[in-house]
């Protein structure tokens, strides 16, 4: 009998928490929606900031959590030792094609640039047609509102297809951001 495994979602978010506990509270959120919807999380692999917080809620619901972190970021970002799998990694670039390979979809959180370049490669190799797995972010307290303008700028401007930018899946609340990412998935044939 073939066993199929959970659906894994690759959160991309800040080492550090941020200004407003809205950050923190909405990756809590996430983790804890990630369980209910039977998804596993595979994430940067840091116990600190808004990524530590994500991994921490879906442990907290008894969820799986693969961490995937660099040798020479372990000590920085306090690599979290609780996870129910840590892959440490030769480099930053080794981390991102790990995460992708272990994911089916991905989802960004409020970070910084670390988080924009994940969810950034992540689109760009969507379009090239590298990979079929849905890309989303969850706009916390208006975070993201002026990258999203800039966006429609760019498409605008003529240098992102409005197809390409389509693709990119937000919302502000989890449970929209899930249910969008679900019906992708659910759509993707073999995933």
């Amino acid at each position: 009998m073939k066993t199929t495994r959970r659906i894994r979602i690759a959160v991309f978010a800040g080492s550090n928490p941020g200004l407003l506990e809205d950050y923190a509270s909405a990756a809590v959120d996430l983790g804890s929606a990630l369980v209910a919807h039977g998804c596993s999380l595979v994430y940067g692999g840091a116990a600190v900031g808004v990524m530590g917080a994500v991994a921490d809620a879906v442990l907290g619901q008894g969820g799986e959590v693969i961490g995937v972190i660099p040798a020479h970021l372990a000590a920085k970002e306090v690599a979290h030792h609780g996870l129910t799998q840590l892959q440490i990694v030769d480099s930053m670039h080794e981390r991102k094609r790990v995460m992708h390979e272990l994911s089916d979809g991905f989802v960004a959180l409020p970070g910084g640039l670390g988080t924009l370049d994940e969810l950034f490669e992540s689109l760009t190799w969507l379009q090239l047609g590298l990979h079929r797995k849905p890309c989303g972010l969850l706009n916390v307290a208006g975070y993201f509102d002026r990258l999203l303008a800039f966006l429609d700028h760019a498409v605008d401007q003529g240098f992102v297809a409005d197809d390409y930018r389509a693709r990119l899946i937000c919302a502000a609340d989890v449970r929209t951001l899930l249910t969008e990412l679900q019906c992708q998935l659910n759509m993707e044939p073999g995933r």
